[in-house]
């Protein structure tokens, strides 16, 4: 952090995060994986978040494709608060990956931290177009 940025942080209480974490978690556009005549469609390919701001994120899968649901450099870069699936809410520090065998639905609820633009696919499906993008400002 620059000198200018500590002092104007300490002295006006001004937040250097985009976000908000006192306001509720925003829902993002639901994911769908496996849409279209291919059944390799995603419904969104971008999502524009701001560091700092917190955030509800619904994937689901249509069960037409297996998908190994992955974004290792978003989630390096994030803190995720838990995970919902099914009746069950998981409470872990990372991510690695979401394995849709069949069809079914998550729920992620995450803070960006660091700005980027970070990929996120279908393990092995990326060259089928099952993947987009996270960019964070």
């Amino acid at each position: 952090m620059g000198l200018l940025a500590l002092v104007l942080s300490l002295t006006t209480g001004a937040a250097l995060a985009a976000g908000d974490l006192a306001n509720r978690p925003e829902r993002l556009e639901r994911l769908v994986i496996g849409t279209g005549e291919s059944m390799l469609g995603v419904s969104v390919r971008e999502y524009q978040l701001e560091t700092g701001q917190s955030y509800r994120l619904v994937i689901e899968a249509t069960g037409m494709q297996e998908c190994a649901w992955v974004a290792p450099g978003f989630f390096k870069n994030a803190w995720l608060r838990k995970i919902e699936a099914g009746n069950v809410e998981i409470k872990a520090p990372t991510l690695t990956e979401l394995e849709f065998e069949s069809e079914g639905e998550a729920e992620l609820f995450f803070v960006p931290i660091r700005t980027g633009t970070y990929e996120w696919a279908c393990a092995g499906l990326e060259e089928r177009g099952v993947n987009g993008t996270f960019v964070v400002q």
